[in-house]
């Protein structure tokens, strides 16, 4: 197992050569720097669990190196070393963020002791920081998306590593669903390690790179195969604890998975058994219903000939109560039993903007900016122009609602990757609780007080049927992202 590193910076050399010593002798892996640049430089290319920097140094004080260090790693204990003349210094240090201060010349027994329980205290703070985070992956709720993108946010800050990456497989091919971090770069490597780990069904590392990255890795189970990996990219030497770490992450990732899964066929069930359900209802409800309109539109009309204005106003209320009837009629017949798909090549900024133009006419508000970002280069797309024309105006409908009291809206279209284009539909309206976001796509949840519930249902429905995927980011009070993925060509 790897040994704690410790990084010692002071500008006499003696100094360091006495510490490095003890250190060592506490079986920690020492590192040392002279100058405030060195240790910068250090601090950039690896991770450290304790670290003892001078207070009296020039031209940068042991504070402001300090300072520095908290800022690459939030986590680290820092000892402030002083002479005996200057502990009040040191004790405004600890004020400051410092977990202790060492007097010099040091005591063997002092040295061993803070540093130990700087050591314990990062320890401690590791698992807690690790306990909370499990926590709250395990407590997301929502899309498969939201909860493996909690748990990458949440290796990230377990681990302190600078990129976790989840891969899935589909088709296959390994597909980055999540991310969290700030490494920039392509994510090859990370899609490597991914495929090693799945094939070796254990958790394991890289050996580091050129640039000193290391990846470690951790299958994903499901059905008793692989069926992906949680991949970490960190510029620290791993240890044990830390592949046992990501082998916890990634088993809530296999948790996510599962439980999606299972909701898949749930959902496949409920489709199947609406759409037979429809079938023997759907006749039986729209001749009634066909009468009632008839005879309410009949009444209506005698009742404003009379003079009777309360009569024929309760008379055309009934009338619209029998419209909204019949098109919860309509859209359970289109949700449980979805037509074949006639793929055309479609241009999907035309669709985009007749789509546009419908729903404005739908919505009576002023106030709404439109903008419009559509990629002149975009290909065609193998699609069903009808239904996904559906698509679009429902969730430009829904957008416009949301800006009753005026907003921005914005359309945009782009190419994506492995072959797929990109819808986002984006406004800057009253937004969705994290709640209203995770019953989005719920049979019969609506918001609106006209609202069937099954606008959104039928959206996915349909850009699944097509191949595609759908994902929704809101903000309650600060608006809503909805993004389409669509396959260029037919799959």
């Amino acid at each position: 197992m790897k040994s704690a590193r410790a990084l010692v910076v002071d500008d006499d050399p003696v100094i360091l050569e006495v510490l490095e010593m003890r250190l060592q002798s506490m079986g920690l892996d020492v590192a040392l720097a002279k100058s405030h640049g060195e240790a910068i430089t250090l601090l950039d290319e690896r991770g450290f669990d304790v670290a003892l920097f001078d207070l009296r140094m020039e031209p940068v004080s042991g504070l402001k190196l300090m300072t520095a260090a908290h800022e690459r790693q939030p986590r680290l204990p820092v000892l402030i070393m002083t002479a005996h003349g200057t502990i009040d210094n040191a004790v405004e240090a600890v004020r400051q963020g410092a977990f202790d201060y060492l007097t010099k010349p040091f005591v063997p027994e002092e040295l061993r002791g803070k540093v130990g329980r700087a050591l314990s205290e990062r320890r401690w703070t590791r698992d807690r920081t690790l306990l909370k985070a499990v926590g709250d992956a395990l407590g997301s709720s929502g899309t498969m998306e939201r909860v493996l993108d909690a748990i990458a946010q949440a290796t990230v800050e377990a681990t302190e590593a600078e990129r976790a990456v989840v891969f899935l497989l589909e088709d296959g091919r390994l597909a980055p669903m999540a991310s969290a971090g700030a490494a920039p770069g392509p994510l090859d490597d990370l899609a490597r390690t991914a495929a090693e780990v799945m094939d070796r069904k254990i958790p394991a590392a890289t050996v580091p790179d050129a640039d000193g990255r290391v990846m470690l890795g951790a299958p994903l189970f499901v059905g008793g195969g692989a069926a992906g990996a949680l991949v970490v990219e960190t510029r620290v030497e791993p240890t044990a604890d830390d592949l046992d770490v990501l082998a916890l992450f990634s088993s809530q990732a296999t948790v996510a998975l599962k439980n999606t899964r299972e909701l898949e066929r749930l959902r496949s069930g409920a489709l199947a058994a609406l759409g037979r359900m429809a079938a023997q209802v759907a006749h039986e409800l729209r001749n009634p219903l066909g009468g009632l309109k008839l005879f309410a539109e009949y009444l209506e009309h005698r009742l404003a000939k009379a003079g009777d204005t309360e009569g024929s106003d309760v008379a055309g209320k009934i009338s619209r109560e029998v419209d909204h009837m019949t098109d919860l009629v309509r859209e359970i017949t289109q949700f449980g039993r979805p037509g074949s798909l006639r793929r055309i090549p479609t241009n999907l900024n035309g669709l985009m903007e007749s789509c546009l133009v419908l729903a404005q006419a739908r919505v009576t508000s002023t106030e709404i900016q439109v903008t419009l970002e559509l990629d002149a280069a975009l290909p065609q797309a193998a699609l069903d122009p009808r239904e996904i024309r559906k698509v679009f105006l429902n969730l430009i409908v829904n957008a416009l609602e949301a800006m009753s009291a005026g907003g921005t809206l914005m359309l945009r279209t782009r190419p994506a990757d492995r072959g797929f284009v990109e819808v986002a539909v984006e406004d800057t309206g009253c937004g969705m609780s994290e709640e209203t976001q995770a019953r989005t796509f719920d049979l019969f949840f609506t918001t609106k007080d006209s609202g069937t519930g099954l606008g959104m249902a039928i959206a996915r429905t349909v850009v699944e049927q097509h191949g595609g995927r759908m994902d929704i980011r809101s903000q309650l009070g600060r608006g809503t992202e909805v993004r389409v993925l669509l396959p260029v060509v037919a799959p």
